[in-house]
């Protein structure tokens, strides 16, 4: 079993990964990013959507919301965070390295740093490539991740989240040349201790970049924060922005 095929992991430490602050966050992100607007009636998909954050806001906008995860764990939080809010969401359990609906949204987002999780690489394109095939013409993918400029400045420190579960303890440490990172986790509540790890490719801007064009990506542009910053020295995130654009036919007419 794969680290994030693990719902157990998903239940137990999802104090530390989805704090209540975070959906207040995710709300406001919402109302305020330019990155993250979409009309009323825009056919959004959050991809790993976790417990659906970003889902519930963007409905309570008029958006048509599909959230896909694999866990299903947090496709249960996520219905309830909806259910809270008075929204309605479509909801689909799926692997994002085979869920792809062609052409069906107009934007699709990917957030949290929910993007390479495989560890063989060409997974991790499949998703981008599924990703593409699955937006309209004109769409655009958002993927949210922790870059490794970013990262660069603060790794290695052991970090203690408290929670209402208990104390999370988080160690990073960086394998393979600068390529993955594995997050250690220690929770202990009471008497009893757990531990898990995390693996994940790591990204800087001009590979994820490279690698949203390798599966025809365009206008592709890179973010350090949600409010649209540029991705430098003072970048907080690693946020990029591709589209898909309508190809064009022969005689003239676009096509998907």
């Amino acid at each position: 079993m794969q680290w994030f095929e693990d719902d157990d992991l998903w239940v137990g430490f999802a104090g530390a990964m989805f704090p209540a602050r975070r959906e207040a966050e995710a709300a406001d992100l919402i109302e305020t990013s330019p990155l993250l607007k979409a009309a009323a009636g825009a056919r959004v998909l959050d991809l790993a959507c976790g417990p659906a954050f970003h889902v519930a806001p963007l409905a309570r906008r008029g958006a048509e919301v599909t959230g896909v995860d694999l866990s299903p764990a947090m496709l249960a939080r996520a219905r309830e965070t909806c259910a809270r809010a008075g929204v309605t969401a479509r909801f689909v359990q799926a692997d994002m390295r085979e869920h792809v609906e062609p052409g069906r949204y107009d934007l699709i987002i990917n957030m949290y740093t929910s993007f390479g999780y495989f560890t063989d690489p060409g997974d991790n394109r499949a998703v981008l490539r599924n990703a593409f095939t699955s937006l309209a013409p004109g769409g655009t993918l958002l993927v949210d991740v922790l870059g490794k400029e970013v990262l660069a400045s603060w790794v290695g420190r052991p970090q203690a989240v408290d929670t209402e579960d208990g104390t999370v303890f988080m160690r990073d440490t960086i394998l393979d040349d600068w390529t993955r990172l594995r997050t250690d986790w220690t929770l202990v509540r009471g008497d009893t201790v757990r531990h898990a790890s995390i693996l994940s490719f790591l990204y800087s801007a001009a590979e994820l970049r490279a690698l949203f064009e390798a599966v025809g990506f365009a206008d592709v542009e890179c973010f350090g924060d949600f409010d649209g910053s540029p991705y430098d020295n003072k970048a907080r995130r690693l946020i990029v922005r591709g589209t898909r654009v309508p190809t064009r036919g022969v005689r003239g007419s676009d096509e998907d």
